[in-house]
């Protein structure tokens, strides 16, 4: 079953499929084209890491416009299949590392990939966007100085929240889907 589509780049116009049985929501065309519009020449030769990846659509947006490497964690077995099905029918598998991980342990522990993008989209109303957030915040290790974390969550899930590294600098609201966009200044 095909879903979302790749907008631009070297994979534009395929239809990815969908992690079966409706546990993930992934980036409507509409957000993720403003998404990347915002991001803009940036992401050319970037290391995005896609959290709560689901079907990999924002990571594979990415690599399809050239980002150099797109790390993609989930948890769900149905998911990882999902994700390398993807790149496979992209062919966009060569600059990309899938790992069936916990989002948050992989945060604390990573200390060896640092990444200009972070985007985050766990599942909607449990508080995962805040936890990772906060952990994220706490972990700087696998940031680039002026890297940008990206939250998707329900507009309704939105609160500001105290962080000490990451400073939010702006949102975008596309229908139920908020984009919330974070920078990490670095030194």
């Amino acid at each position: 079953m095909a879903g979302v589509r790749v907008i631009a780049g070297l994979a534009k116009g395929r239809r990815l499929y969908l992690v079966p049985g409706g546990e993930t929501r992934p980036i409507g065309d509409r957000p993720k084209e403003a998404l990347f519009n915002i991001l803009g020449a940036g992401i050319q030769d970037s290391h995005i890491l896609d959290l709560f990846a689901g079907t990999g659509s924002v990571g594979i947006e990415a690599l399809s416009r050239g980002a150099e490497l797109a790390v993609f964690i989930d948890l769900s077995q149905n998911a990882i299949r999902t994700i390398h099905a993807n790149l496979e029918l992209t062919g966009l598998g060569e600059k990309a590392v899938v790992l069936r991980r916990d989002a948050f342990l992989y945060l604390e522990t990573e200390k060896t990939r640092t990444f200009d993008y972070i985007y985050i989209a766990p599942p909607q109303y449990h508080g995962l966007w805040e936890k990772a957030l906060l952990r994220l915040d706490t972990h700087v290790q696998c940031l680039n100085p002026d890297a940008w974390v990206i939250v998707q969550i329900h507009p309704e899930e939105f609160k500001a929240i105290t962080l000490k590294n990451l400073i939010e600098f702006d949102q975008r609201k596309y229908g139920n889907t908020l984009l919330v966009f974070y920078e990490f200044p670095g030194e």
